[in-house]
């Protein structure tokens, strides 16, 4: 039977405990790769980073706050070069997205005896005539690997970001 981890769950080497780690790492990575678009904010719609700070922060989700960034970068005053540069970062940001969410809209279950362990995602997915509720995935070395992943190519959309930034002389 599986049950919700307790908080003195598994030992340090198991996947388990591996994946709460990387979970962490890829939360900080995410964090700090979208509290770059402050500085896409303010370059886009020229202003200050204290106005873009106060717009990031209104703008309550990270699919809002990539909306605004596209919307800026489309309109005609926008260099094509730079629009481009810009919505490939945003599309490289979104692309991991999904995992992000489906580790921070989980609950974590082990099996003790069977020393597994999964997600159970906490989400209602409502379709034509039913709801799907509690989809679960293994937490294996798969699932290290997928978020080993996603850190990394958030790492570089870091870097693109920065890239942008620097190269178009945006408010930092």
């Amino acid at each position: 039977m599986i049950h919700p981890a307790p908080i003195d769950a598994p030992s340090e080497g198991d996947p388990f405990s591996r994946l709460l780690t990387r979970v962490g790492r890829l939360n900080y990575t995410w964090t700090n790769t979208e509290s770059l678009l402050i500085h896409l904010i303010a370059g886009l719609a020229r202003t200050d980073t204290e106005t873009a700070l106060v717009i990031f922060l209104t703008l309550n989700t990270t699919r809002a706050r990539i909306d605004l960034v596209e919307r800026l970068s489309k309109l005609e005053r926008t260099p094509p070069d730079l629009r481009r540069e810009v919505l490939r970062a945003t599309k490289g940001l979104m692309r991991h997205s999904p995992l992000r969410n489906r580790y921070n809209h989980c609950i974590y279950a082990f099996d003790r005896q069977a020393g597994t362990a999964q997600t159970i995602l906490m989400r209602i997915a409502d379709r034509k005539d039913r709801l799907k509720i509690g989809e679960t995935a293994q937490i294996d070395e798969a699932a290290l690997a997928d978020v080993d992943a996603a850190v990394e190519a958030l790492n570089a959309v870091n870097r693109e970001i920065w890239d942008i930034v620097i190269s178009h002389d945006f408010p930092r």
